[in-house]
């Protein structure tokens, strides 16, 4: 079972559960700024994309986001590491995939943002993953209610079904025109602006915001002098 998680994800620099342990160490830490569980997958790559630093670089770091975003539970996590291992070739197609995906995820809405329309080939790529993603989604009680489940097993690209169906949610709905990338140097991260008057221009104040600050303030203190 995959949980859905879109309500409840962790905020910036939390995640849930303790660390894993693994043979190549400790798991990456991942940021949780963009508001949209989408949003943070598409900021998986450090950077700008044209100074890209890549965080995914194997499918151990696609089990750990997941289960830093609440995808995945640590029983999950285990599960899809061991399915990994006795599967490798799954494994690194599972990884591969989920880097294209996440890079059409980008270009849609960083188009978005830019108020221009999306390449077709990348919509046509985000309706395929869709349709695969929601064949493992069904209708499960719960208690004195109902609930969508992912069913999924070792299904090794179950990790990305969520952020799929997160990704049309947010593109069917009144909330894409607020959806900005960030005017930071070096960074291309999306994020869900919350301001009141929609005017937020950095992912995160604390750090492309306060280095936007600091170059702005130096570049009039250098004019003065």
């Amino acid at each position: 079972m995959v949980i859905d998680r879109e309500r409840t994800r962790p905020r910036r620099g939390s995640h849930r559960g303790a660390p894993m342990e693994g043979e190549a160490g400790r798991e990456t830490q991942f940021e949780f700024m963009g508001g949209r569980l989408c949003l943070d997958f598409a900021n998986t790559l450090n950077g700008s994309r044209a100074r890209p630093s890549e965080r995914l670089l194997g499918y151990r770091d696609v089990v750990a986001w997941g289960r830093q975003a609440g995808v995945l539970t640590d029983q999950d996590a285990r599960r899809l590491t061991q399915a990994a291992l006795r599967r490798p070739a799954d494994a690194a197609k599972a990884l591969a995939d989920a880097v294209a995906l996440r890079e059409t995820i980008y270009r849609i809405f960083a188009a978005g943002t830019e108020r221009r329309a999306p390449d077709r080939a990348d919509l046509a790529g985000l309706n395929a993953a869709l349709a695969r993603a929601f064949a493992h989604l069904q209708v499960s009680p719960r208690a004195e209610a109902y609930a969508w489940e992912w069913q999924a097993d070792d299904a090794l690209d179950r990790v990305v079904w969520p952020v799929v169906r997160s990704a049309a949610e947010v593109l069917v709905s009144d909330e894409m025109s607020r959806v900005r990338r960030c005017g930071g140097e070096n960074c291309d991260w999306l994020f869900f602006d919350t301001s009141r008057n929609h005017s937020r221009r950095w992912c995160d104040m604390r750090g492309c915001g306060n280095r936007a600050k600091a170059r702005r303030y130096y570049a009039r203190k250098k004019a003065g002098g």
